[in-house]
């Protein structure tokens, strides 16, 4: 029975070349000269530094731009809230989303429950798993999530014959 995996998977290797690209312009930006703009990303968390909201700001608009460049959606990101360090300095922590979350599986489950297609689906971890008979209901399945969850960054693999 053809199959196909809808799953929520930011390009780790292009996000991470996108924040040492805002790196390298952070550091030749003259605006920036001697402050303490700063980005870094660790275990899909990318924290920006700086000594006030309207830097950081100006950090996440080049970040924004770095990763729309490397066609990596700005969905993925998940916006903190701006907390206070020592001295003047602030920080704000994106986090980076890998997987469906529960609530949002279930609602594509319902959506395809209710779209009346001949198709079944499965939550897998954080995939959903779509099956059918025929390979057009999958790819109608297909369209209708894309549709439906705009909200997030879905994307389709694993698509088996």
């Amino acid at each position: 029975m053809p199959t196909f995996d809808t799953v929520c998977e930011a390009n780790l290797v292009e996000v991470k070349n996108a924040v040492e690209n805002t790196q390298k312009e952070i550091a030749t930006r003259f605006d920036f000269k001697g402050t303490s703009a700063a980005v870094e990303l660790k275990d899909k968390e990318i924290t920006l530094i700086g000594d006030a909201d309207f830097q950081l700001s100006q950090i996440e608009d080049v970040l924004h731009n770095k990763l729309t460049k490397r066609n990596v959606d700005v969905k993925f990101l998940d916006k903190g809230d701006v907390q206070k360090m020592g001295g003047d300095k602030v920080k704000q922590v994106f986090k980076v989303r890998n997987g469906i979350e529960t609530e949002a599986a279930k609602k594509i489950q319902k959506i395809i429950k209710e779209s009346k297609l001949k198709v079944q689906a499965a939550i897998q971890g954080d995939a959903v798993r779509v099956t059918g008979a025929k390979r057009d209901d999958l790819q109608a399945a297909m369209a209708l999530i894309r549709k439906e969850m705009t909200e997030l960054p879905l994307s389709f693999d694993n698509f088996r014959d």
